[in-house]
């Protein structure tokens, strides 16, 4: 595997030497989501042709329903803002409040 794939974005799925991902056994319980096995050696060289302190991946299923992980290489761009964390909405400048009737009687 060319090493420059992992830092190459425009490549859609790049796979793990040595890393091999199995859908859990049937009788296996709910909490077990993946089955990994990995060939030590061919895994050791391929980390060790890689750059970074870190390596990320996803576990996805292919549409024949074959299992597998690819490194997810994904980085921010730094021309746009940050997204608000999930469940929480974007801050709102509020000049005044929202129209409606605030005569209710409020038990707090």
């Amino acid at each position: 595997m060319n090493t420059d794939e992992v830092t190459n974005p425009m490549n859609e799925n790049v796979f793990i030497d040595g890393l091999i991902v199995k859908e859990p056994h049937p009788n296996a319980p709910d909490f077990v989501k993946a089955k990994l096995s990995i060939k030590r050696e061919e895994m050791i060289a391929w980390l060790q042709s890689q750059t970074g302190e870190w390596i990320n991946a996803d576990i996805k299923e292919s549409r024949a329903g074959k299992w597998y992980a690819a490194v997810d290489n994904w980085q921010p761009d730094p021309n746009r803002s940050a997204p608000p964390a999930a469940g929480q909405n974007p801050p709102q400048a509020m000049d005044e409040p929202p129209p409606g009737d605030y005569d209710d009687d409020i038990p707090f």
